[in-house]
């Protein structure tokens, strides 16, 4: 039976290989979560007193602490204010200068649902010979992706988001040619050449990603996200993607007819994905929060406003349904 979860697993790193349209699954390593794939680049990579980092002033915590916590090594973290949609990507350029060897920031950020223009911020980050990594979290499940095409070095995303899979299973990419710059921290039987050689006397690391990988594999929920790909697949990524905007689209033409409701979300377009923000400027909007999902409407307080994040799956009537709900609430 282990001989069929090694077939899963390897299945796995094929089928996230695919959905990034990566080169190849050497390039893909199976993490417990976002914050270890970050930490493995934040503490593998060869930091110098004065060096800078690049990252949004709104990204979840995940994608701020990582670098943070690289002050004592004298590496700034640069927090920029992208709160205005049309000229987001812009200030996170400016930011950048010799010393910036990082830019990191979220495909969609998760409290706004603002979309960046990542081809856009990789040609800039290689123009000026810096890093670049994206957290998808927020929407690899729901837009198609392109590594290739954004050029970036490092993608990372758990697989409970979009991926519709479990916590605790993550993808985290690595471009081949920038593998060697991450230097290992982590070692176990699972990250060496030949890993199922335990006889081995000598070892070397692995010269695919799975020299990130240091120990045992989540097999359970490495099967869980391999079936929830599956079932994405079967759907096919351009027409999920259509749905959800469609979804996104209907939700800002509601919102936008009711009265005292403020949309957070960019409604511009290209900046927006299946993440829509809102908030009633007439009450409480935890309360309001508190009673939607007492009502067993499933979203988020966020930002100091309702997230709603329907998926290509969510029918217009049960949207239909929360919204009344937001519009009934006293």
């Amino acid at each position: 039976r282990y001989g069929e979860w090694l077939q899963t697993e390897t299945r796995l790193r094929r089928q996230l290989a695919s959905l990034i349209q990566a080169d190849s699954s050497d390039e893909i390593a199976i993490v417990k979560n976002t914050s270890e794939g970050l930490s493995v680049i934040a503490q593998g990579l060869n930091w110098t007193a004065g060096d800078n980092i690049v990252i949004a002033a709104e990204e979840f915590p995940s994608n701020r602490i990582a670098w943070q916590a690289l002050a004592p090594l004298g590496v700034e973290t640069r927090l920029v204010d992208i709160s205005h949609a049309a000229t987001a990507e812009q200030r996170l350029i400016e930011a950048m200068d010799a010393s910036t060897k990082l830019l990191s920031c979220s495909s969609v950020q998760y409290a706004s649902g603002l979309r960046l223009d990542l081809q856009q911020l990789g040609q800039a980050c290689k123009k000026n010979n810096s890093l670049f990594c994206v957290d998808a979290i927020q929407s690899l499940g729901a837009i198609q992706f392109d590594v290739n095409a954004v050029q970036a070095d490092f993608v990372v995303a758990d697989g409970h988001k979009w991926l519709c899979a479990p916590e605790g299973t993550a993808l985290f990419y690595c471009r081949r040619n920038v593998m060697p710059l991450l230097q290992l921290h982590q070692f176990g039987w699972h990250m060496v050449d030949r890993p199922y050689d335990f006889n081995q006397p000598d070892w070397q690391p692995a010269t695919t990603a799975q020299r990130f990988e240091c120990g045992s594999p989540n097999m359970m929920g490495i099967t869980a996200l391999s079936q929830s790909l599956a079932v994405l697949s079967e759907t096919g990524m351009a027409i999920i993607e259509k749905q959800v905007l469609n979804n996104s689209e209907y939700l800002f033409e509601v919102l936008s007819a009711m009265d005292n409701i403020e949309i957070l979300t960019s409604q511009l377009s290209g900046k927006y994905a299946g993440i829509v923000s809102f908030r009633r400027n007439d009450v409480d909007n935890e309360s309001l929060y508190d009673f939607l999902q007492e009502n067993n409407v499933i979203c988020a307080y966020r930002g100091a406003g309702i997230r709603f994040s329907p998926h290509y799956y969510t029918k217009t009537s049960d949207i239909d349904q929360a919204l009344e709900l937001v519009r009934g609430y006293r």
